[in-house]
């Protein structure tokens, strides 16, 4: 497999750069400046001290033993991106972009969230390098994430609503990039996905593949191979290629996407792009687009405010078409039972991307053997999701509240 993206930041027929002229020359700053930084051993080792000293990694991969014995089925391991500072993998990026544009003179940063873990990485990442930080959020994703709003506000960034579209996060980052536009001679969008124009996709791609190398590292390490299935969550889709990404060469390896079918594949309620999109254009770059026979956009739903993007980085576009990366569709409710799943026998509760996760195992894990291996990043924790979550158990999306369940324990 080639190494991609190429010059231009073409993945295949997917990426590019579709700008207005005003942001091609803060572009191609960027672009020089990082193909030089990635090569500079003092930036290198000034974020890997900021990874490890601040943010907490490495991060562990730990073996769901209760997991495993109820599917009965393949060892289940978890990549716990959930433990690092700001309980998710947004941290990799925000860390490293803050460094980026501190080296490029930058003093503001202005980020878009959907979730709102990369609102808070980007407002904790500016807190550190000293800038200004102004985050984008839609007003449907501020009612859900009112905990991780609250969280930028107290570490000094300004939290500005998207009334506009959907007012979800494809409108945040359409205002994120309108500030950009405004403001680049001082600011710095720092981007939370693999996507957007080059050289983006693949320079936050490089920034998560850490998840992937740690991965690789302690398989090879303590079990002497490496695992049969990687497993992740697909919105934007930097989990998950962070994930992938040092593994693409390993053809045994098979790599597993997951979208949010949200209410159905056969609604017009899902975030599906890469199962139900096709090519267009959208925020800078050309990939899977969920859109209507005029190419304009179609709104996006899941549960998961993370996942509810109409697009896909073009990388992960490429590699649909390509086959080295399978995708596959979980509903609310499937992702709702795997947070439940995961909490009930792990204690752990997973946010509501990487439930998505959780939430294909259900139907999938059946076709595995027992010696054999399936590592799930898990992406991010649930705290942000737990109003959400309630509000899903009560209405009885997903079966009984698991607050409430009885359980029957085993005299120890």
């Amino acid at each position: 497999m080639k190494t991609l993206p190429d010059r231009a930041g073409h993945f295949g027929i997917y990426g590019g750069r579709y700008v207005p002229e005003t942001l091609v020359k803060a572009l191609e700053e960027l672009t020089r400046s990082y193909k030089l930084l990635k090569k500079d051993r003092k930036f290198q080792e000034e974020l890997r001290a900021y990874l490890e000293d601040y943010a907490g990694r490495p991060t562990p991969v730990y073996e769901a033993k209760n997991l495993t014995r109820h599917f009965g089925r393949a060892r289940i391991f978890l990549k716990r991106e959930d433990l690092c500072h700001t309980g998710a993998h947004k941290i990799n990026n925000t860390l490293a972009q803050g460094l980026l544009a501190k080296k490029l003179g930058k003093r503001r940063i202005v980020a878009e969230t959907g979730a709102g873990q990369h609102g808070v990485a980007s407002a904790t990442a500016a807190c550190v390098f000293g800038l200004e930080c102004v985050v984008y959020m839609g007003e449907e994703d501020i009612e859900r994430q009112a905990l991780n709003v609250y969280k930028m506000k107290l570490l000094g960034a300004e939290v500005i609503p998207v009334h506009s579209g959907s007012r979800t996060l494809k409108d945040a980052t359409n205002e994120a990039i309108r500030d950009w536009v405004a403001n680049v001679e001082t600011t710095h969008y720092l981007l939370g996905s693999v996507v957007g124009p080059h050289p983006y996709p693949a320079m936050v791609r490089d920034f998560q593949s850490i998840i992937g190398k740690e991965t690789k590292s302690f398989f090879l390490k303590n079990w002497k191979r490496l695992p049969d299935y990687l497993i992740a969550c697909v919105g934007g889709g930097s989990n998950s290629i962070g994930f992938f990404y040092p593994f693409l060469k390993e053809r045994k390896v098979k790599l597993v996407g997951i979208e949010a079918a949200g209410q159905g594949l056969n609604t017009k309620r899902h975030a599906a792009s890469l199962t139900k999109g096709s090519a267009g254009i959208l925020h800078g770059m050309k990939s899977y687009l969920l859109q209507n026979r005029d190419g304009q956009v179609e709104p996006a739903h899941s549960i998961s405010a993370g996942l509810d993007y109409p697009s896909v980085g073009p990388e992960h576009s490429y590699l649909k078409d390509s086959g080295r990366v399978k995708y596959e569709t979980v509903t609310d409710r499937e992702a709702l039972e795997g947070f439940k799943l995961l909490t009930e026998l792990e204690g752990i509760m997973p946010a509501l991307e990487p439930s998505h996760a959780l939430g294909f195992l259900k139907r999938w894990i059946r076709k595995t053997k027992r010696n054999e291996i399936v590592a799930l990043c898990l992406s991010g924790r649930g705290d942000k999701d737990i109003p959400a979550v309630r509000k899903a158990f009560e209405k009885g999306i997903s079966g009984s509240d698991p607050g409430k369940r009885k359980r029957n324990r085993e005299k120890v």
